[in-house]
Order: C-alpha cells, then sequence, then structure tokens
C-alpha cells in the first residue's frame, strides 16, 4: 500500500508542475498593465517603467516564470503588493478559513448524499423515491449564489435566524457554536449541489449492486435485509461513489470563491476576488496555485481510500 501511495504522489508531481504553468499564463494574460493598476493616479511613465523594473514585470515571461518558481519552490511565493505582506502568509491565513467551510460542506454533501442515493435506491419507484429524485433536481439545477442570496434573505433577514455574513460576532463571540452559528448558512448552500451529485450518482451504483449475483445469493442464504444493504451493497457501491466524493471536494473549494463573496467570509476565495480587482497579480497566483494543489490531494486521498475499500485496484 505504501508503495501504491509513493507512486500516487509522484505522478502528482507533474501535475502540479503543470498548473504552475497554467496560472503564470492566465495571470499574464490578463489585459492591462499590473504597474498602472497599483500606481493608480501617480501612473506616469517614469514610474510605471521603475516599478516593472522594481517587480521584475520588465523581463520575459520565461524568465518571469523561472524566478517564480524558483523561489517558490524555496517557500517564497513573493511578497502582496497591496497587503505588504508575504503572500504566502496571507494565503494560508485565508485558507483555513476556506478549509473550515469546505470542509463543513463537504462532511454534509457526503452524509446527506449518501443516505439520500441509498433511501432512493432501496426504495425505487416508490413516493419517497420520487420526492427524493425531484429535490435533488432542483438541488443541482439551482445555481448556489442565487440559494445564498434566498437564504440570506428568508433566515438572516426576514426571520433572523442566522447571521448574514462574517465567520464570527463583531462583538463577543470567537468560540465554537460562535463559528456554527455563521457557518450554518454558507455550508448549507456550497454543500445543495454536490450533496445532489452524490446522490444521484450513489442511487445508480446502489441499484447496479442490488442486481448482482452476490446479493441474490446473501438474501438465498437468510442474510436480513439491513445486513445486505447496508454491509454488502453499500460497502460495494462506495467504491464507485467515493472518487465522486474527491472530485466534489474539488467543486467546493472552488464554489467557495462565489459563496464567499456573497456571505463575506474571509476566506482565500473573498480575498482572491479583491486580489484581482486590484491586479495583485503574486497573491493571485499563489491563492490559485494553493487551491489547486488541494484539489489534487483531495482527489489523491479519494484514490487511497477507494484502493483500501477494494483490494483488487492493489
Amino acid at each position: 500500500m505504501s508503495a501504491y501511495i509513493a507512486k500516487r504522489l509522484l505522478a502528482a508531481i507533474p501535475v502540479l508542475f503543470g498548473l504552475t504553468v497554467i496560472v503564470f499564463l492566465i495571470m499574464a494574460m490578463i489585459p492591462g498593465d499590473p504597474a498602472t493598476a497599483i500606481l493608480g493616479s501617480y501612473a506616469t511613465p517614469e514610474n510605471v517603467a521603475r516599478l516593472n523594473r522594481q517587480l521584475g514585470l520588465d523581463k520575459t515571461l520565461v524568465e518571469q516564470y523561472v524566478i517564480w518558481l524558483g523561489n517558490m519552490l524555496q517557500g517564497d511565493f513573493g511578497r502582496s503588493y497591496t497587503l505588504n505582506r508575504p503572500v504566502i502568509d496571507e494565503v494560508m491565513e485565508r485558507f483555513s478559513a476556506t478549509l473550515v467551510l469546505a470542509g463543513t460542506s463537504l462532511l454534509l454533501c457526503s452524509v446527506f448524499g449518501l443516505i439520500a442515493g441509498v433511501v432512493s435506491a432501496v426504495r425505487q419507484f416508490s413516493f419517497t423515491d420520487k420526492i427524493i429524485t425531484f429535490v435533488v433536481l432542483i438541488g443541482i439545477s439551482v445555481p448556489s449564489f442565487w440559494l445564498g442570496l434566498l437564504l440570506i434573505l428568508v433566515f438572516a433577514v426576514n426571520l433572523r435566524w442566522f447571521p448574514a455574513s462574517g465567520m464570527f460576532a463583531i462583538y463577543g463571540g470567537g468560540d465554537l457554536p460562535d463559528l456554527l452559528y455563521h457557518l450554518a448558512l454558507p455550508a448549507v448552500t456550497l454543500a445543495v449541489v454536490a450533496t445532489g451529485v452524490i446522490a444521484r450518482l450513489t442511487r445508480t451504483a446502489m441499484l447496479e449492486v442490488l442486481r448482482q449475483d452476490f446479493i441474490r445469493t446473501a438474501r438465498a442464504k437468510g442474510v436480513t435485509e439491513n445486513a445486505v444493504i447496508y454491509r454488502h451493497a453499500f460497502k460495494a457501491a462506495l467504491v464507485t461513489v467515493i472518487p465522486v466524493i474527491g472530485i466534489q471536494a474539488g467543486f467546493v473549494l472552488g464554489g467557495a470563491v462565489y459563496i464567499e463573496t456573497v456571505f463575506q467570509w474571509p476566506g482565500i476565495g473573498s480575498m482572491l476576488v479583491k486580489a484581482i480587482s486590484t491586479r495583485d497579480l503574486l497573491l493571485v497566483q499563489g491563492g490559485v496555485l494553493v487551491v489547486a494543489a488541494a484539489y489534487v490531494l483531495f482527489n489523491l486521498a479519494a484514490d487511497v481510500v477507494q484502493t483500501l475499500l477494494d483490494p483488487r485496484l492493489r
């Protein structure tokens, strides 16, 4: 098993290298001059040229990439133009808040998606199955940012059950109950679409497994229905679902960009929106690269879990 994990880690290296190239080129293709955006009203030709030299933007793209990659491999992601602090410090501080939101959303969508998929498959064509399918289709179809605004309007503005924004209360708070209180709406919003995807795939996988010969054999031996469903069928179906949960982990990380903007969550998503608007390229590059690397690691973890559940993959 350790050899398999080492092999998968080595295979992730070229993927991460490709990510650095893509992130750098995308930032380089953004129209406009970063020096002009930073200087604002002081953007005279002399000041722009001087700042470009200071930032290394007067060099060719290849030279800029080699310098940036070399510094990054040493743990130096550069310094934010607008915040005047190391990029890695800002990114990791914001990424911890994003992990709280994304991790909670992933837990919610995994639990409720698996439960909904199993119940829908076991009660195929029943009224319960139709209701779950209908709700799942609506959840997949609704844009997350619109759902977030709707939840704010209903539960924060009208009912006043939950706060509309932030991670902690402005005055007081700061403990775990306060965090969960502020986390409820954004976590649910971010989890809705992923829940629908996991539920649909779980239902399909369960229906396929329930038609297999070993399920009929287990029932013929007198194994109880609960044992057939949860000990045999669900375990076999979970092997198919695990990789999709890993993909949804990437979805909730990417979806955190606009959900954090809607709920003013102080994570890496809201940081990226501000950094893009101010043309803080080093901060954008560092943030996007950390999120992309986390996505690769989430999928690696999903592959490892899938291998542990299914010895045939080893």
